[in-house]
């Protein structure tokens, strides 16, 4: 689940079309070297969105050739090799892009993500806690949700519901932070706000075989019958070998 949530947390560097820019000083570059660079750029992201990675790599390669300095080509690659699991390659890439634009929240955020995926906590919080200063950043309260996650990580629970919390502030929509506060609240005893964090969630996102144990564990306890029923057939049809489905089933016949 942790590699799932990194994965919904990292989702967010997809939009990258808004990262593509061209140079501050066009007088000192020809307007079709950047237009052209910016062509091998949304090339290399087409196949990236569509999982070519090794397609996605001779593009982005040409835009540096083109702009050896991009950030956004830097930052697509070191997507690329993150998938491909080429962690040096990847931190490079990272590291390259923010040499150019070290003030990018989505840079330092989508780093953070990179560093949160390879439990480098404490760098990914300072990462994390950079891009969060930028007060317009439009994907601001996913980093906050990726700070909670985080602290998460690090068993540190009172400072990772305060940024989930942060976070739904800024977007009441984000399902990650909806479904992490309703375990928080749920470990917690508080089922109260458990349940409405876990019927929010609901609203806005699929299920995972962990949340629906959730959502049966919840239900039960407001027996509201119908949920749990509806909630243990999902779990059943959808994840029947998973360990919340075993679980489940231990629970019935204790």
């Amino acid at each position: 689940m942790k590699k799932m949530m990194i994965a919904a947390a990292f989702l967010s560097a997809f939009a990258l079309t808004g990262c593509v820019t061209t140079s501050d000083q066009p007088q000192k570059r020809k307007p079709d070297a950047d237009a052209g660079r910016d062509a091998y750029i949304q090339l290399g992201l087409g196949y990236l969105q569509e999982g070519e990675t090794e397609s996605a790599k001779a593009p982005l390669s040409e835009a540096l050739k083109l702009d050896p300095r991009s950030a956004s080509a830097h930052l697509a690659l070191a997507m690329v090799f993150q998938q491909e699991g080429e962690t040096a390659s990847a931190d490079k890439h990272y590291r390259d892009a923010l040499s150019s634009e070290p003030g990018n929240p989505r840079i330092l955020n989508n780093y953070g993500v990179f560093l949160l995926s390879e439990e480098r906590y404490d760098e990914a919080l300072g990462y994390f806690e950079k891009a969060s200063k930028d007060t317009l950043y439009g994907e601001r309260s996913r980093v906050f949700e990726n700070i909670g996650l985080t602290y998460q990580r690090m068993d540190r629970l009172e400072q990772a519901k305060a940024s989930f919390e942060r976070a739904l502030r800024l977007n009441s929509r984000q399902p990650l932070a909806l479904l992490q506060m309703a375990k928080i609240e749920f470990a917690e005893q508080n089922f109260v706000p458990a349940w409405g964090y876990y019927r929010s969630f609901t609203e806005f996102s699929g299920q995972s075989a962990e949340s629906l144990w959730l959502g049966i564990q919840l239900a039960r306890r407001f027996e509201d019958h119908n949920r749990a029923a509806s909630y243990a057939l999902q779990l059943r049809r959808l994840y029947p070998a998973s360990p919340e489905a075993k679980e489940m089933k231990a629970s019935d016949q204790s």
